[in-house]
């Protein structure tokens, strides 16, 4: 007996052995793709994240990629093996440098957003770093072993003795039930999870980016090529819901408040609320925000909810109170759907409707978009005195945008009734590198040293916040807010806006590493230096406090300052059209979102990645796992997740299936007859 497995063990060594010096071609793709692809998950989910899953999911997939290279002659297997390692290779490139950009694995739908990098290469190559393009590597090495493997007369050997449709069946049955072990380990979550593709780092780090990429193509294909299948059950949903919902509109002491009244929006470029009425050497970081803060109805709590397209979601949320696409963007990918906007509703009332950006119209395919939302006009780039001198970072200065936008709104205003319009800033867009444009902010600290020399205590100043990432941010919004103070003591000058609501929203967080917060949170002013976990005052700045971080500032704001007060309610940016509404005498049909007023504290926020807020809790979707507010004195029961985790994935897909399959336009009308 022992002989019989001594002699099967060898027998086993001897194929093995075979197979590998007559398989060396097939071999080193799969190893090259894996480490690549290994390599990927972890530089962008981190070791804590990434783990064997995710691995043995690519194996099953590299194997099952590589066996189809056996239906071609051994000599021509290499054309195929580099066209998929170099495929591979430029997702990895890709992925890697939007990950580190936007937190995010790109889409098919980006692909044709990806012309938006040309005006925002600054931003890219600030983020830039070897490992980016180390993937390049990989199809470098495969030319490599494929050559020597030619000059050694390989393939010609290989090709006398190589069985390739045998070869072709055998490791495409290893890669079948290396995928069917995995499969059989999927939860119920994991496929819904897949099937939605509702949020990114979840797929990659289960299925990984091979998986993820394809899925991808499938769903944007579903989506844009194919969007006939399942469009009759999105319809049916669809109808149902809003016949269902109740129609009523519910009055409180803002309704009505603003009718008649001019509406503009300034969206602020990644303002965000922690940095308001927050000292640095006892300067306010933002003092025209604070004063205006007070003036107005001030919201605390503003959460915006954007995916992928950043800015352009949020102009897409807050005009049309539905959610960001799942796959790819609006302004991209579905600008040619038919939206009920706040543009459209006071079109309606006669407004005249514009918009203002000093970059290329083309950013975020904003042109045609705008014209879809209801604008009449937009005032990008070409309208403005662009030069090197008056730009700071993307391009043109907050304050020669506001400066200059000053006749143009003057001309508005004397040629219209009544007008609604959208200002979008520029400046505060990442990378902050505006240096002595943003003007002087010391961040500097001053703490009392010992002089080694003379043995006594001296004040010297220490660089604290110079020179880092979140220092530059400060100085930047600094500036920001000093241009919209800039841009408010001209409408008092010039006398115009009188009769005009002002509402002043941050568009986004600013996407800083949570290692960027400490300089904030830990650095110790007496030894100059960041504490060290250890520290009985270190605070731990994780995930969940980073997420209620990303709120941004709401204002709305008159020269009257006849309504004011501060609000804490919960609210997203699919809340600012209801809130409007009930304010101007507007209503949208179809709207997700809730005039603030009237929900109050039972509002829930919810995100394009499927985690959501409330007054209770903050719900991580990836890890099926919250944190509750306030941990000392909150008890939730055991149906409150469940039921609101429902509730969001419903709107989420409802949303989606609104944009995709244009619902409002060819479904409207049946539930205005119901």
């Amino acid at each position: 007996m022992k002989d019989k497995i001594l002699k099967f063990i060898n027998k086993l060594k001897l194929k093995m052995l075979t197979f590998v010096l007559t398989n060396k071609q097939f071999l080193s793709f799969i190893i090259i793709l894996l480490l690549e692809t290994t390599l990927l998950e972890i530089c962008t989910l981190g070791f804590g994240t990434w783990g064997f899953k995710t691995l043995f999911f690519n194996l099953a997939v590299i194997v099952i990629l590589g066996s189809l290279g056996y239906l071609f002659k051994p000599k021509r297997q290499y054309i195929y093996f580099q066209t998929v390692l170099v495929l591979a290779t430029a997702i990895c490139v890709i992925n890697g440098i939007y990950y580190t950009f936007y937190d995010s694995f790109v889409t098919v739908g980006l692909i044709e957003s990806l012309g938006q990098v040309n005006t925002v290469t600054d931003a890219v190559f600030d983020k830039l770093t070897p490992l980016h393009i180390i993937y390049l590597f990989g199809p470098l090495l495969f030319y490599f072993i494929h050559k020597s493997l030619n000059n050694h007369n390989y393939f010609n050997y290989i090709a006398k003795i190589e069985k390739s449709k045998r070869n072709f069946g055998t490791i495409l049955l290893i890669g079948v039930v290396l995928l069917c072990i995995n499969i059989v380990n999927l939860t119920g979550t994991d496929i819904s999870r897949l099937v939605k593709q509702w949020n990114r780092e979840y797929i990659v780090e289960r299925y990984g980016i091979i998986t993820y990429q394809m899925n991808d193509i499938i769903q944007s294909a579903q989506s844009r090529i194919f969007s006939y299948f399942g469009y009759d059950e999105a319809a049916q949903k669809f109808v149902e819901y809003y016949s269902e919902k109740d129609k009523k509109t519910e009055k409180n002491k803002y309704t009505g408040i603003y009718e008649g009244k001019n509406l503009l929006l300034i969206h602020m470029e990644s303002m965000m609320t922690m940095f308001l009425d927050m000292k640095i050497n006892g300067v306010e970081v933002t003092p025209n925000l604070n004063k205006l803060s007070r003036e107005g109805l001030y919201f605390n709590n503003f959460y915006p909810q954007v995916s992928v397209g950043t800015s352009s979601d949020t102009e897409f949320t807050l005009n049309t109170s539905l959610m960001p696409a799942l796959s790819g963007t609006v302004f991209v990918n579905y600008y040619d759907r038919n939206y009920v906007s706040i543009e459209k509703m006071l079109k309606e009332k006669e407004y005249y409707t514009f918009s203002m950006h000093g970059n290329n119209s083309s950013m975020w395919n904003r042109a045609p978009m705008h014209k879809s939302l209801g604008y009449d006009k937009f005032y990008s780039k070409e309208y403005f005195n662009v030069t090197e001198e008056n730009s700071i970072g993307l391009g043109i200065s907050d304050h020669d945008f506001f400066e200059q936008a000053i006749p143009y709104l003057k001309d508005i205003e004397k040629d219209n009734k009544n007008y609604m319009g959208t200002m979008i800033t520029l400046t505060n867009h990442t990378p902050w590198d505006g240096g002595e444009a943003y003007g002087v902010f010391d961040l500097t600290n001053t703490i009392e040293k010992i002089n080694p020399e003379t043995k006594k205590a001296e004040i010297v100043k220490v660089p604290y916040l110079e020179d880092t990432k979140i220092g530059n941010y400060i100085k930047s919004i600094h500036y920001a807010d000093q241009c919209l103070g800039e841009f408010i003591q001209a409408i008092y000058k010039e006398n115009i806006l009188n009769n005009t609501v002002i509402v002043f929203y941050g568009d986004h967080d600013a996407k800083l590493a949570n290692k960027e917060y400490n300089y904030l949170y830990n650095y110790d002013p007496v030894t100059d230096d960041l504490k060290l976990e250890e520290d009985p005052t270190y605070i731990d700045y994780d995930y969940y406090a980073n997420e209620l971080n990303r709120k941004t500032p709401l204002i709305i704001w008159t020269k009257d300052h006849k309504y004011k007060g501060e609000f804490d309610y919960y609210m997203g940016m699919i809340d600012v059209l209801p809130t409007l509404g009930n304010m101007f005498g507007f209503k949208s049909d179809y709207a997700l979102g809730n005039d603030i007023f009237n929900i109050k504290n039972d509002n829930i926020v919810m995100f394009p990645n499927g985690n959501f807020l409330t007054n209770k809790v903050y719900y991580n979707n990836s890890k099926s796992e919250y944190k509750l507010l306030d941990e000392k004195s909150m008890v939730i029961d055991e149906e409150y997740i469940p039921e609101i985790k429902n509730y969001t994935e419903k709107m989420l897909e409802l949303s989606n299936n609104i944009i995709v399959y244009n619902l409002i336009e060819l479904e409207g009308d049946k539930i205005k007859n119901e």
